[in-house]
């Protein structure tokens, strides 16, 4: 876990998703701090070695958000600002959603409210295309075998083509390379329901702020736009043009504005 920013300021945690780590915020974390803010940024339910349960239903949503209500509980904080991208932004709104008494604020970065997400598989064709690399993800062993093969060139090219640079693939590619990583980052995949019927994550009434980038490849406009649908609470919808999905590593100054907007606005940070 990495913590930062000054000792007394607000806390911000931060959560990472696949296939990085809590190195993913590194370039986002600065700017927190200078607006006195304290950072918590842990490697989630799998990425670490010391956290790395065998079992599939082990990575439930349920699993990975009481882990984070954990975090929260041994540093003594009753109630944060949550920030999170990818399978960060489905635990946070978990948070959300489950525990608002926990959440002064979300911003969910690149994956929308799992409800906004099981619509636009429902009726969106381009968002059902785009979700296809998910059902690949879930063929236990076939996946790990195909994408740690030949030093983990497919996996390696899978974040280059999508706009990293090769000092950030090596940082989230060696980790999954030791010894059992790479399958306990995928069993988030296989735990997962396509429409939400494990444990509904439901509305969401914590001031939130959507931050979605139009050269995502995972996530389209329709999922996108249908995300304002699940939030009662105050909201914002903001777009990044000409990013990608790993927006914090590419555009870590929009993505740091995008947070600051939202927790400093609110009036109890």
């Amino acid at each position: 876990m990495t913590l930062g920013g000054p000792q007394q300021g607000a806390a911000v945690l931060l959560l990472h998703g696949f296939p990085q780590n809590a190195t993913m915020w590194d370039a986002v974390s600065p700017a927190l701090h200078a607006e006195g803010l304290r950072t918590i940024a842990p490697d989630q339910r799998g990425y670490s070695p010391g956290a790395r349960p065998p079992e599939v239903e082990a990575y439930a949503r349920s699993e990975c958000v009481a882990d984070a209500v954990a975090i929260l509980d041994a540093l003594g904080l009753e109630r944060v600002h949550v920030v999170g991208h990818d399978w960060g932004a489905v635990v946070g709104w978990g948070l959300a959603a489950w525990y608002p008494e926990r959440v002064r604020t979300l911003t969910a970065l690149s994956v929308p409210h799992p409800r906004a997400l099981a619509h636009a598989l429902l009726t969106s064709l381009d968002q059902l295309r785009r979700s296809r690399y998910i059902l690949f993800f879930r063929r236990a062993g076939r996946a790990e075998d195909a994408l740690l093969d030949d030093d983990a060139r497919r996996l390696r090219r899978m974040l280059a083509d999508s706009g990293l640079d090769a000092a950030a693939v090596d940082r989230y590619v060696a980790p999954m390379r030791a010894p059992g990583a790479l399958t306990a980052a995928l069993n988030w995949y296989r735990a997962m329901s396509f429409f939400d019927r494990d444990r509904g994550i439901g509305e969401v009434g914590v001031p939130t702020t959507y931050v979605w980038s139009d050269a995502d490849v995972a996530i389209g406009r329709a999922a996108a736009h249908r995300c304002a649908h699940e939030v009662t609470g105050e909201y914002r919808f903001v777009e990044l043009p000409g990013v990608t999905h790993w927006m914090a590593d590419q555009a870590p100054e929009a993505v740091a504005d995008a947070v600051l907007s939202r927790v400093l606005a609110a009036p109890d940070r």
